[in-house]
């Protein structure tokens, strides 16, 4: 297990698996109390001082859980591994654990994302096979979610040049049921990957992270086809906020599933019309986000000292609606270090409710 002790391997997945801790959390309290095991040791006293109760993972589950993912023939990934994809490192909700079969090193090649509807139409199944082979014949991975439509198109056309896909289940749960034989194809010629513990069923929640996870694994995110509102345009969204490249197909505009693509264009998305014009694009990313992971975990290495006792008085600033830690910092007068051990006190015990771009709000 990534070198670790098993000791120091079953408290990290206990300790992500214990209500309120999320990836931001859960590496706060890493760099916090060095181990997974001094942080659950901590968390009594943490989740007090926010004003909730403490309750971690019973033991009896991780050792299900780990039971269960032997079963399956997977292993598990922790985020400081070597082998962890270097560019879904960089994302500041990258998943700590990660349940994988396959082959760990198509993930750190060059990946672009191929995304789209479920309903896509004829036309666009057979282009996202032609991008997938065309991109995978030129060398690079193709990223995908499994789902109805695009998504299975192109690990179908990619499987023989590689291809990872992301499920929003537990990595033994197959979903849609008609993808079996593609999901255990994936696994066993590609790179199969799940954030979710095994047994976990795919719930309408689920699917936004696993939508981040594609992004973050990507260079670029191709959007095929796509209507307006759909998880696609989430994953456009994200690899956007990741400082990776947007792509889309455009279409008519009389083809509602074709609206997606054509608003993403309108709003600077790259209009591209082959795996051509994706490999030039892709050519000039220099894998450096605009938003590095990295970065903010040396800033809170440094002001580590300052954790030890003195959490800000945070509660009072926050409402329902978000606001971003920069500006909690900046009202407050706080160190950003006494800010940043506040909120992870009040997430631990319920209360905060960490958004994207770096904003937190109460929970409603």
């Amino acid at each position: 297990m990534s070198g670790l002790s098993q000791e120091e391997a079953f408290a990290r997945i206990r300790l992500l698996r214990s209500p309120n801790i999320g990836p931001v959390s859960y590496r706060q309290l890493l760099r916090r109390f060095g181990t997974a095991s001094a942080a659950l040791a901590a968390l009594p006293d943490l989740v007090k001082r926010g004003g909730g109760q403490y309750q971690a993972a019973p033991e009896e589950r991780v050792t299900r859980e780990i039971a269960a993912v032997r079963s399956a023939g997977a292993r598990y990934l922790f985020h400081d591994s070597a082998d962890y994809p270097p560019l879904l490192a960089e994302l500041d909700s990258a998943p700590p654990i990660l349940t994988y079969r396959g082959d760990l090193a198509l993930a750190r090649r060059p990946c672009v994302a191929i995304v789209g509807a479920r309903n896509a139409s004829a036309a666009a199944v057979k282009l996202a096979r032609q991008f997938a082979a065309d991109l995978a014949e030129a060398g690079m991975v193709v990223v995908s979610g499994l789902a109805r439509g695009i998504d299975g198109a192109a690990h179908q056309a990619a499987l023989n040049g590689g291809t990872v896909g992301v499920i929003a289940s537990g990595i033994d749960v197959t979903y849609p049921p008609e993808h079996g034989d593609l999901q255990e194809a994936v696994a066993q010629r590609g790179l199969l990957l799940a954030e979710q513990p095994p047994g976990t069923e795919p719930l309408a929640r689920h699917f936004p992270s696993r939508n981040r996870i594609i992004a973050g694994l990507a260079a670029g995110t191709v959007v095929v086809e796509a209507a307006p509102k759909s998880g696609s345009l989430i994953t456009a969204r994200l690899a956007g906020e990741a400082g990776r490249e947007v792509m889309a197909v455009p279409g008519s505009p009389l083809e509602p599933r074709s609206q997606g693509c054509n608003e993403l264009i309108r709003e600077g998305a790259v209009l591209v019309q082959s795996a051509a014009d994706v490999v030039e694009l892709l050519s000039a990313f220099d894998g450096v986000p605009r938003s590095s992971l990295r970065e903010s975990a040396a800033v809170f290495d440094a002001q580590a000292e300052e954790l030890a006792d003195t959490p800000a008085d945070i509660a009072a600033l926050l409402t329902t609606a978000p606001i971003g830690v920069d500006e909690l910092i900046r009202q407050s007068g706080e160190s950003p270090a006494a800010v940043q051990l506040a909120l992870l006190e009040l997430e631990l015990a319920g209360r905060l409710v960490r958004h994207a771009a770096g904003r937190v709000s109460l929970v409603g």
